[in-house]
């Protein structure tokens, strides 16, 4: 493969497999000078926000890590290929949700190996990142436990514990068994840490009534301790959770009373497996009025600018008691 005057590829070498990783012209130029780049999964894009929301979210999130002084990458598999960064024609197609195939990490390999445009979940932007260097990505609200079926868990709890990269979201998604999440990752060693709040947000809510052991005020303070947390060689991730916006935020009894609902109406029906999620979080749509889809944009943009902040911070050179 030839690279474009907009693309470059790099070629490495895994499990004596040569892969590629594509990045777009503007990532390419971030990396190699060691600048502050942030991930961005494609899922919500993709399978999670229909158009023209996912629309909006894509320029508010990318416009928001750049306000912070950072640049920001799109992970996806674009025909194939593992990406960081879409632009153009590539964009538009995923946007258009055409033909576009949801990834996790397990199925990055057949997306590569059946040249599928894929859209990156937590998980597989986990794996993209720790392909491609990058320290930092911000999403919405990761996976975990669902209710009324412990067996059912997530792929993005065990990419966590696996992949060191700053994870800045908004808690779990509102439509699980947040308890048991948090119990799952404790359990693997991933440390959650509140910024500004001592308490787990529920992703839609401020609130969630989870206390948190960990909190930090600043982002300087949260890249002061990714770094001790690698110097010591540690290997998960660190989850950053922030609430969404006051203005944003939804009632926790507004969210309750929808997600029940949502869940008893999936039982009804007989949806399962990975069809779970997207119908639960457009039914939780369908049930709040709309609300539900502007605190999703709301958070999407909040958890971006404070990736930025915490990317930038990274590069700004050394932290007492650790360099």
């Amino acid at each position: 493969m030839v690279a474009s005057k907009r693309h470059l590829l790099y070629n490495r070498s895994v499990a004596d497999a040569l892969l590629q990783l594509r990045c777009t012209a503007v990532v390419e130029a971030a990396l190699a000078r060691g600048g502050a780049v942030v991930a961005l999964e494609s899922s919500v894009l993709a399978q999670g926000l229909v158009p023209p929301f996912n629309r909006e979210a894509a320029r508010r999130m990318c416009a928001a890590v750049e306000k912070a002084g950072a640049t920001p990458a799109v992970t996806a598999v674009v025909r194939g290929v593992p990406a960081l960064g879409l632009d153009g024609a590539d964009l538009e197609r995923f946007l258009a949700r055409d033909g576009v195939r949801k990834v996790s990490a397990r199925d990055l390999a057949f997306a590569m190996a059946d040249q599928a445009d894929g859209a990156t979940t937590v998980a597989a932007t986990l794996a993209l990142c720790a392909m491609g260097g990058i320290e930092v990505f911000a999403t919405g609200g990761i996976g975990g436990v669902h209710r009324d079926a412990p067996f059912d868990e997530s792929a993005d709890l065990l990419e966590l514990a696996r992949t060191p990269v700053i994870v800045i979201c908004a808690g779990a998604k509102s439509i699980l068994d947040l308890p048991a999440t948090m119990e799952r990752l404790e359990s693997l060693g991933v440390p959650v840490v509140g910024y500004r709040t001592s308490e787990l947000p529920g992703f839609f809510t401020e609130s969630t009534g989870l206390a948190l052991g960990t909190r930090a005020d600043s982002a300087a303070h949260i890249a002061s301790a990714w770094r001790a947390h690698r110097a010591i060689g540690r290997r998960s991730a660190m989850l950053v959770v922030q609430p969404p916006p006051t203005h944003a935020a939804l009632s926790p009894a507004l969210m309750e009373a929808a997600t029940v609902a949502a869940l008893a109406r999936a039982t009804s029906l007989g949806v399962r497996g990975a069809a779970v999620t997207p119908f639960l979080l457009a039914e939780v749509q369908r049930r709040t009025n709309g609300a539900s889809v502007q605190a999703n944009l709301a958070l999407l943009e909040a958890n971006a600018a404070l990736a930025g902040e915490i990317a930038v911070a990274l590069q700004s050179g050394t932290f007492p008691g650790i360099n």
